[in-house]
């Protein structure tokens, strides 16, 4: 007889053995281009650093508005966003919110104004935290980022043990964490008082592939925002005529330059308020809010968002107090990626040209839009995986392509990419790698001295490939079904609960809780009904472990001990029938006391 596990991995075997069998028989070989990646949706988490320093290099709280900005600029179609805020601990923070609503940004706005201040700064902290966000809350097509915002350098609390080399270590990971993952660290730096580590977030932004920005003033935020937020989205901010309020309204002109634009942010930044009215191309006055056009306000800002705007030249009239500055920005929004089609071979000589064809798409359809790529400029980069160098070559503009041909100098590899722009977006293909190596061959076949033809040969390649892939697959399946089973594993037994006052000494009566409605794991805080002000027990956490006894785990936050002496509980700490622990809350000057019953004992 067949145990579970082997029926199981049996069943499952006979699937993938189908599959690979299904998809030989309907393999085709399939031709390949390369196109962006520029997801339209975007998973931001802005972390912002709240130590008292900020009282001085942001005493206006510029910093919050800059954020809630960034939020006004995002659309009601999914995008998310998340907030962490930090000293040297996370003082509070929000999961990723998918964005459906105005009131849904506004949800994240008053988040952001009921933040408050506090002692020490560890930005390491609040970027290990920021990345776990995004890992809860990712969803493939969305565009992940980290927007940190630091006024200065670390500022560790002596009395904790914790040194500037574990932060720096916790960076460390959780910047390569991120690097992997694919998530752009964007930094801001508030260099008020001069002493700002700049080299440090720069390495942090350019480990990442974000940027890094400094200032010296807490009055450029909110600009700052406005390019973090295009430069994720491969846009640009194209700056419009800043004006000085005369009391009237004053006239500014928004060009719409095609119909492929989204949305257009418009972002007015003065200190006093504004009032605004618009007028479209046609002449007619468009109603302020609409369902076309969207006004958000705030102490030191206005954003105005059109929604699939009409081409032409619109009239925006703003109206300040007199004697006001008014900047204004604007931001277009497209649903564009650039394509590369695959030049037709991978591996040439030195001297071959390489024919280039790249063009604009919108829901995977080739755009046709001639006035779009009227004023738009491409460029092929060329990199040289050998030597490490790149050259440009321009493209040749064919009124709905980019085309041109580059000639390999050198027996080198290279890594081919396109980008397209003009003065409000840009976008660029996935890199292409091509071989001109004499190891490579020249790409013609001229021998049979193998078993099978070179045509057979060069199919049959993808059809292994496949094969050893399903045989991973099988694998990985049946190691995905038995941590599903572990994962639904129930406990036995029950743990008692007392939780004693250590200002008056007095403790609770002990409260028994049953284990066997829990599956896979469970925390300390769901013992406590989820009580807040012990919320830290949620990082001690039980798991079923064997002979009906329990395992426990926690992080290096929380002390457990056991017969009086502090344990690591880091790898597991097996709890058998009868076994004792305390675990003191210095937070809140109390400690629980907990015993666990077997129940077979």
């Amino acid at each position: 007889m067949f145990s579970r596990d082997r029926k199981w991995f049996l069943f499952i075997g006979i699937i993938c053995t189908m599959m690979i069998m299904t998809s030989i028989s309907a393999w085709q070989p399939q031709t390949a281009g390369a196109a962006s990646t520029t997801a339209s949706k975007v998973d931001a988490v802005l972390v912002v650093d709240m130590s008292n320093s900020m009282n001085t290099s942001d005493p206006g709280k510029i910093g919050n508005e800059a954020m809630k900005m960034f939020i006004d600029m995002l659309s009601t179609q999914n995008d998310k966003v998340g907030i962490v805020a930090y000293t040297d601990v996370v003082q509070r923070e929000k999961a990723l919110l998918n964005i459906t609503s105005e009131a849904d940004k506004q949800e994240l706005k008053s988040f952001i104004d009921g933040l408050n201040r506090g002692a020490y700064t560890d930005t390491s902290v609040g970027v290990k935290e920021a990345i776990r966000i995004l890992q809860d809350g990712k969803i493939a097509g969305h565009a992940p980022m980290i927007v940190m915002l630091a006024d200065g350098n670390n500022d560790l609390n002596k009395t904790t043990g914790r040194t500037e080399s574990q932060s720096d270590q916790d960076m460390a990971k959780a910047v390569a964490e991120a690097k992997n993952s694919g998530v752009p660290i964007y930094t801001i730096g508030l260099n008020a008082d001069g002493k700002l580590n700049k080299n440090k977030l720069a390495d942090i932004a350019q480990q990442t592939g974000g940027k890094s920005f400094i200032t010296s003033s807490a009055d450029d935020l909110p600009n700052i925002l406005s390019e973090i937020f295009a430069s994720n989205l491969k846009l640009k901010v194209v700056p419009l005529q800043s004006i000085t309020a005369n009391g009237n309204y004053q006239d500014v002109t928004v060009t719409v330059p095609n119909d492929s634009v989204l949305e257009a942010n418009i972002s007015i930044m003065s200190s006093k308020p504004v009032d605004v009215r618009l007028i479209d191309p046609s002449g007619n006055t468009k109603p302020i809010p609409s369902s076309d056009v969207l006004l958000s306000k705030s102490k030191s800002y206005s954003l105005m968002k059109l929604l699939k705007p009409v081409a032409g030249d619109w009239k925006l009239q703003v109206k300040g107090v007199q004697q006001d500055q008014i900047d204004i920005n604007l931001v277009f929004n497209y649903d564009l990626e650039l394509k590369l089609d695959a030049p037709p071979a991978k591996a040439y000589k030195k001297g071959d040209a390489v024919q280039i064809r790249s063009y604009l798409t919108s829901n995977n359809q080739q755009l046709q839009d001639q006035e779009l790529y009227a004023n738009m400029n491409a460029v092929l980069k060329v990199k040289d995986l050998d030597s490490g160098t790149t050259n440009e070559v321009p493209l040749k503009n064919e009124g709905d392509a980019f085309t041109g041909s580059y000639t390999i100098p050198d027996e080198h590899d290279y890594e081919l990419t396109v980008r397209a722009e003009e003065k409000s977006f840009y976008r660029e293909t996935q890199p292409v790698t091509i071989s001109a190596k004499a190891a490579a061959g020249s790409g013609t076949n001229t021998g049979t001295t193998g078993p099978a033809a070179p045509a057979e040969k060069s199919k049959l390649l993808p059809l292994i490939l496949l094969g050893l892939g399903l045989i991973v697959l099988l694998i990985a399946a049946y190691f995905i079904w038995k941590a599903v089973k572990k994962a639904n594993r129930g406990f036995v037994g029950q743990i008692v609960l007392e939780i004693r006052d250590e200002n008056t000494g007095e403790k609770t009566y002990p409260q028994y809780k049953k284990l066997n409605t829990f599956r896979g794991k469970f925390n300390l805080h769901q013992l406590l009904q989820l009580a807040p002000e012990f919320a830290e027990t949620d990082k001690v956490v039980f798991t079923p472990g064997n002979q009906d006894r329990i395992m426990v785990r926690s992080t290096l936050e929380i002390t457990i001990e056991k017969s009086g002496r502090a344990v690591d509980t880091g790898s597991g700490l097996e709890l058998k029938n009868g076994d004792r622990l305390t675990i003191p809350l210095a937070s809140v000057d109390k400690t629980i006391l907990l015993e666990f019953i077997s129940v077979n004992s």
